[in-house]
């Protein structure tokens, strides 16, 4: 290389060198230490940052004072002695260079969490030009936005600015935290207000955990196994990248001989997936602590009053198992802040109509549920809002409430202000009596309907009924349910439903949430609503959730069937998360006497039958469906694996050419195709219940009665017998039995 072009670059690497040296012995706090700053009153106050190693750092807060030396890695840290409520000061940091930051508070600080309801904004929520006129006297309450980001370990440093209440910048803070800030201003006259907004729309509860927090969960292993797997510090991380590289060195000196060789050569071993830190993962937004690295984890040692946290609704179909996943977010931050139980009050999820069948009444009313037992959790409290949601609206504006029952449950559990009601009726326990339910309720002082209507979201349930909605009269501090049609009810449910707005209010006018109690009874439906099946034997019985490829039954009783058998019987339940049970039964004259041929049709067992059937008996709770016993001139099966068309082949009655209803062709070019099993009341023009698709799991099509057209399919405005709905997986419950009636 030429002299001078080496002459040049070794100054320009040692001016680099220089430069880089002066930066780095330049004092410097965290990224989100700013002017207008809040720091926990009452607290030692922890400041921290980075310098020259070795190098001593004074900082001053008024007249606090205190000094730290920069460690090898360049770190320090010291803490204050704890100020009360005061300001503005200014803190100075003084080392080889010297920071300012003016305007500093001394006050009550909260951190604010969550997704996207906690990320929503003042001017996106009600009364906005009011809110920004009035911001102009909250000048005491600061906010500083965490901005958004993941990573794969943890993170120390972060950077924000903290912006001061005001007409021009309150529309960008935390609604949730603001309008819970505002409603501290008369309980803490004077005393600055900070809150921390760590949010991202859309997310998980994962994603904020610490890994510490999985571990100290035992229900949520997995998740702590995956997360240990990833750690480059840890003993299975080293064991498994061992292990490749063992792999990747044979496939390497395999390579050197194919090479040699001019021989073909297998692909090297792909890095392990399971090693692969989440942030570079497909949204890693969502994964495992992500956002506790890069969200939370620079926010540390920053000191606090305690946390609000408004999320859920990306956790919806996970039950009581949230209850779990919030047990480690609550553990985990505090462990890793050694702040000891520091309060955390969250907001129940809002009332919601989620389009997904599988996000219906029945997840909803669990996810509720466990939302509720989080307040078990020492110094964790639950605002509900299942009065002031939107149904219609994932985001209810009304987040002026939301604020004011968080500050409700702090108030009285955390700044022990007295004569502060905040909570709604909880449930206490209940009892039977003859034929009803008494639901008694803590927190029920005046206990009543905010509208002044019955108690509505009570539901009962007996021996003999799935859950009915309830009669309900209150009756003091308890609430009394019953139904004529339940006579001996033995479990009852409140607010169960995704569309739940109950009215069961306390003096103070906050509203009940939900829960269940008693010992849920299992309905069955086919021996309390069909007298004649008590003389009929069940051979198959089908779990249609589980279908696939081949049809595997959960009873299969045609071998050990040995008679003969004169009707046959089918009996289809299908219940949504959001309804109650659907069900229909037929029983017809025995179509064939090969018992083998009478369960779903597939290709092994060749059933094929397009034909009348005779004595059709039909009892559903559809409405609209035809019921009757004996039926004359009235019932028709089709039953094949093939697939089929609409003409009407058969001459069934009433049936149509071009559409797929009760006459249909199967088709013997493609005898394994769709497939259908299907029993129709033709004299009706109905279809009683179809079961098609069979070998597509919960892609197949199912229904009881004549189907409408599917949104966004079009091929189903021309079927009425369900063809190409694949709805399957938009029901729960999906069985069917098949029975016979034995000759004696």
């Amino acid at each position: 290389m030429n002299k001078s072009i080496v002459a040049r670059l070794r100054r320009s690497m040692l001016i680099l060198a220089v430069a880089c040296s002066a930066a780095w012995a330049d004092v410097r706090l965290p990224g989100f230490f700013s002017d207008h700053m809040v720091f926990q009153r009452e607290m030692a106050i922890p400041i921290w940052g980075w310098a020259d190693a070795g190098e001593a750092v004074a900082v001053s807060l008024g007249d606090a004072k205190g000094e730290a030396t920069a460690a090898a890695d360049g770190k320090w840290q010291l803490r204050l002695p704890e100020l009360p409520a005061g300001g503005p000061y200014a803190l100075v940091v003084s080392g080889k260079n010297s920071i300012t930051l003016n305007d500093v508070m001394v006050g009550e600080v909260w951190l604010c969490s969550g997704q996207s309801n906690m990320e929503w904004v003042v001017q996106n929520s009600n009364d906005f030009e009011n809110e920004k006129l009035a911001a102009a006297e909250n000048g005491h309450i600061r906010h500083v936005k965490i901005g958004k980001a993941t990573a794969g370990f943890p993170e120390e440093d972060v950077k924000a600015e903290w912006r001061v209440c005001s007409p021009d910048t309150v529309g960008g803070f935390t609604a949730a935290g603001y309008f819970f800030a505002r409603e501290l201003k008369d309980a803490l006259p004077g005393i600055a207000i900070g809150l921390i907004n760590s949010s991202w729309g859309g997310t998980r509860i994962e994603p904020w955990t610490p890994p510490v927090g999985f571990a100290s969960v035992p229900a949520l292993k997995d998740i702590n196994d995956k997360l240990v797997l990833k750690d480059p510090t840890s003993e299975p991380y080293k064991e498994a990248l061992n292990k490749y590289l063992a792999e990747l060195q044979a496939w390497t000196d395999e390579a050197r001989g194919s090479l040699q060789n001019q021989s073909a050569l297998k692909p090297a071993p792909a890095y392990p997936e399971a090693l692969r830190p989440y942030h570079l993962s497909a949204s890693p937004q969502q994964q495992p602590a992500t956002l506790y690295n890069a969200m939370i984890s620079p926010l540390v040692p920053y000191a606090f009053r305690g946390a609000l946290w408004y999320q859920g609704e990306s956790n919806l179909g996970d039950g009581m198992m949230y209850y779990e996943k919030k047990k480690a977010l609550v553990q985990g931050w505090r462990e890793i802040w050694q702040q000891g139980d520091f309060p955390f009050y969250f907001v129940q999820l809002a009332p919601y109509n989620y389009g997904d069948p599988k996000k219906g009444s029945d997840v909803m009313g669990r996810i509720w549920e466990a939302q509720a037992a989080c307040e078990n959790i020492p110094g964790v409290g639950m605002a509900v809002i299942n009065d002031i949601g939107n149904p219609t609206d994932i985001h209810p504006r009304n987040k002026q409430d939301v604020g004011k029952r968080l500050a409700l449950i702090a108030k009285a559990k955390t700044y022990g202000m007295p004569d502060v009601v905040y909570s709604g009726p909880t449930f206490d326990r209940m009892a039977l009596e003859d034929n009803a339910i008494r639901v008694f309720f803590k927190n029920a002082d005046g206990l009543s309907t905010r509208d002044g209507q019955v108690p509505n979201c009570f539901e009962i349930a007996g021996p003999e009924n799935d859950f009915t909605v309830a009669n309900a009269v209150i009756d003091g501090q308890s609430v009394v349910l019953s139904h004529p049609e339940v006579k001996a009810p033995c479990a009852m449910r409140f607010s169960w439903h995704k569309y739940s707005v109950p009215n069961l209010v306390n003096a103070a006018g906050l509203p009940a949430g939900a829960f269940r109690a008693g010992d849920v009874p299992k309905v069955d439906y086919l021996a309390i609503k069909v007298a004649e099946v008590k003389d009929y034997q069940l051979i198959y019985d089908l779990d249609i959730g589980k279908g696939g490829s081949k049809i595997v039954y959960d009873v299969d009783e045609s071998k050990a069937f040995t008679g003969k058998f004169d009707r046959v019987a089918y009996f289809l339940e299908l219940q949504k998360a959001e309804e109650g049970v659907r069900y229909a039964y037929a029983s017809m004259d025995a179509f064939t006497d090969d018992i083998t041929l009478i369960g779903v049709p597939t290709p092994e067992n060749k059933a094929n039958f397009t034909l009348k059937v005779n004595n059709l008996t039909v009892i559903s709770n559809v409405d609209g469906i035809v019921n009757g016993e004996m039926l004359q001139d009235s019932g028709c099966i089709e039953f094949y694996p093939n697939n089929y068309g609409p003409p009407n082949a058969s001459n069934i009655p009433n049936a149509s050419n071009d559409v797929w209803d009760f006459g249909d062709q199967a088709s013997a070019d493609v005898p394994i195709g769709h497939g259908a099993m299907q029993v129709h009341n033709y004299a009706a023009k109905q279809t009683i219940f179809a079961y098609n698709c069979m070998r597509s799991g919960t892609s197949a099509d199912l229904g009881i009665g004549n189907s409408s057209p599917k949104a966004g399919v079009e091929n189903t405005k021309r079927t009425r017998d369900w063809t190409f709905h694949n709805n399957a997986g938009e029901y729960r419950v999906k069985r069917l039995r098949v029975l016979v009636r034995p000759v004696k």
